[in-house]
Parts: structure tokens; C-alpha cells; sequence
């Protein structure tokens, strides 16, 4: 006789249903965030007078329009709510899809060096200007930088054809301190004062810069990153088992292997161009989800897009309140919630075993 079992089965639909709940109550969090990132900062403009600027914003309306409240909600902050949410979600997404491919829990754009390659490359366009580099701009030359990176770390991270998670955290984490030596040379070397503190306030992370003219290519970027990706979470399923059983799947691992990096060089290229390092986001936010709603991809990745792109736009606030009417560079803060936040998740792991 079978012996009775008390646990109901989860069933697909009911999977569905939850994962949509928790994506539903995300987003409201996402919009009420945004919301609260408008209204406070150095001056502090009450919800409704947001909401009516923007309401007349978005319908053409003249209520408001050409005010000091309209200058601030929709010329300087709204812009930057809506980079720090695209910035946020790239960053958690290249994070979660780089720990997948690579098969290590490690792995984000700062720890395998992606983004100390776009940095060093951004920083001698910043200091040399374009013309030292065939007259290409920042965002080009950012990219040329982690993909060079990117491509430098599969290289010495490979032995007989097959990848080591630890080599390759290890090869991305050398060449991340190569890459910021280079660039401490770059900066050091620069004659302009104006350009090294532009360099250096850039390379601490900054959503400053955010404006309706430069907005548009990062978030599509990001979009079209995060829809390419949010197609591929069954690979990834199968490649975080490895590649003999993913290839037993049927899946391309090798060719996977180089869109997944190439697409993710690709956001943290243009992501690091216009806002600088900031750390820590891709690295803590997928652990984050991966302990609320498992390890299944079909839920990491649309929860922690939304994670990302919600904590980022908090940060952003407290980095405008903490020390107002100044600013503190976001990478800071990022750092100092981040490293505390991993070590625990490490302690946490440690314990399961």
C-alpha cells in the first residue's frame, strides 16, 4: 500500500499564476519607487504636483508646464528614475545570465573584469578624447572594451576546449586589476584636472549625467537585451548543469556560449559609458532571487530584472538625500550595501551545506 502523501502537487498553472502575482506586485513596487525618486531630493515636491506634471506631460496639457516643479519632475528627474531602472534591470540581468554561463556564482561584469575593460577604454576616451581612438564615441569604445575583455577572460579561462568556472573567475579577476591599473595610468598621466575629476567621479558611478537626449540607447538596449534573454531561460536551465547535459538537450552550449557573452558585453559596454561602475548589483540581486523563488530562469530573470531595476532607483535616492543638497557617486553606496549583503549570502550557502 502507498503510503499517503499530505503535500498538494505544484502544478504548472499554479507556477504561472504565482510567478505572475509576485511580477504583478513587483511592478507596482517599480512604479510607487519611481514615484518616491521623483518627488524627494534636494527639493522635495509633494506626489500629486508629480503626478500632475506628468499627467499634463504626457496629454500636452499647459497646467504646470514651464515651472520650477516642471523643470525638476520632468527635465532632471524623471529621466534619471527612468536610467536608473534600465541600468538596475541590465545590470541584475547580465549578472544572472553571466553566473549561468559560466557556472559560477561569482560571476557578474565587475568581478570578470567586463567592466574594468569598458572603463578602461571609456576613461582614454574621456581623457584623450575621441580622436585617440579612430574618433569613436565613449559608448563604442566602452563596448570595444568588455567585449575585448570579455573575449580575453573565455581565452585564458579554457583549457583542452572546456571551460573552468574557477579559471575563469580567476582570469577575469586578474585582468580586472590590470585593467584598473591602466587606467589609473591613463588618469594619472592626464594634464587636464577638469577631465580627471570627470574620470574619476565617472568611474565611482554616477546617474548625473541622465537626460531625455541620452536616455533612448541604454533603455533599448536593455530592452532588446532583456527580451532576447528572457526567450533563452530554458538554456540557461540546461547550461547551469553543464555542458555534456545541455548538449545532451540539444543545445548549442559553444554557440550559446558566445551570443550570451557577446549580448551581455553589449549592455554592460553601454550601461558603463554613460553612468560608470557600479558594483555589486549584478552580483547580490540574482542570489537575492534565486532564494525566493528558486533556481528556475523562467522566474530568476523576469523577478530580478524588476529587483534590479527597483534597488537601483532606491540607492539613487539615497545617494541624492544622504549628504543633500550634494551627491554622493552611487558605486559607493552600491559597495557598502553590497559587500555586507554577499558576505552574508556566503555565510548563508555555507551553512546549507
Amino acid at each position: 500500500m502507498r503510503p499517503r502523501s499530505d503535500r498538494v502537487p505544484v502544478t504548472n498553472a499554479a507556477k504561472a499564476t504565482t510567478l505572475w502575482g509576485v511580477v504583478s506586485v513587483l511592478c507596482v513596487v517599480l512604479v510607487a519607487m519611481g514615484a518616491f525618486g521623483i518627488a524627494f531630493g534636494a527639493v522635495n515636491i509633494d506626489l500629486g504636483t508629480v503626478a500632475d506634471v506628468i499627467w499634463n506631460r504626457l496629454l500636452g496639457g499647459s497646467q504646470h508646464i514651464g515651472g520650477v516643479n516642471d523643470q525638476i519632475v520632468w527635465n532632471l528627474r524623471t529621466p534619471r528614475v527612468l536610467l536608473a531602472a534600465a541600468v538596475g534591470a541590465g545590470l541584475a540581468l547580465v549578472g544572472t545570465v553571466l553566473q549561468a554561463t559560466v557556472r559560477n556564482p561569482l560571476a557578474d561584469p565587475y568581478v570578470l573584469g567586463v567592466s574594468a575593460g569598458a572603463g578602461l577604454m571609456a576613461s582614454i576616451t574621456i581623457t584623450y578624447g575621441a580622436a585617440a581612438l579612430a574618433g569613436l564615441p565613449t559608448s563604442t569604445t566602452a563596448f570595444a572594451g568588455a567585449l575585448m575583455a570579455t573575449v580575453a577572460v573565455l581565452w585564458l579561462g579554457q583549457r583542452g576546449g572546456r571551460y573552468s568556472p574557477t579559471r575563469l573567475v580567476l582570469a577575469g579577476v586578474t585582468l580586472s586589476y590590470l585593467f584598473t591599473g591602466l587606467t589609473s595610468f591613463v588618469i594619472f598621466r592626464s594634464a587636464d584636472p577638469d577631465k580627471t575629476r570627470s574620470v574619476m567621479f565617472w568611474l565611482l558611478g554616477s546617474l548625473g549625467q541622465a537626460k531625455w537626449s541620452n536616455i533612448a540607447i541604454p533603455t533599448t538596449v536593455v530592452v532588446v537585451g532583456c527580451g532576447y534573454l528572457l526567450l533563452q531561460t530554458r538554456a540557461l536551465n540546461a547550461m547551469v548543469l553543464g555542458d555534456e547535459a545541455a548538449l545532451s538537450l540539444g543545445f548549442p552550449v559553444h554557440r550559446l556560449r558566445w551570443k550570451f557573452l557577446i549580448s551581455t558585453s553589449l549592455m554592460t559596454g553601454v550601461l558603463v559609458a554613460l553612468v560608470g561602475g557600479i558594483g555589486f548589483v549584478g552580483l547580490v540581486i540574482p542570489h537575492l532571487v534565486r532564494i525566493i523563488v528558486g533556481p528556475d530562469h523562467r522566474r530568476v530573470l523576469p523577478i530580478a530584472v524588476l529587483v534590479g531595476a527597483i534597488y537601483l532607483i532606491a540607492v539613487d535616492l539615497l545617494c541624492r538625500i544622504v549628504i543633500s543638497p550634494e551627491e554622493l557617486p552611487i558605486g559607493i553606496v552600491t559597495s557598502v550595501l553590497g559587500a555586507p549583503l554577499f558576505l552574508w549570502l556566503l555565510r548563508r550557502k555555507g551553512a546549507e551545506r
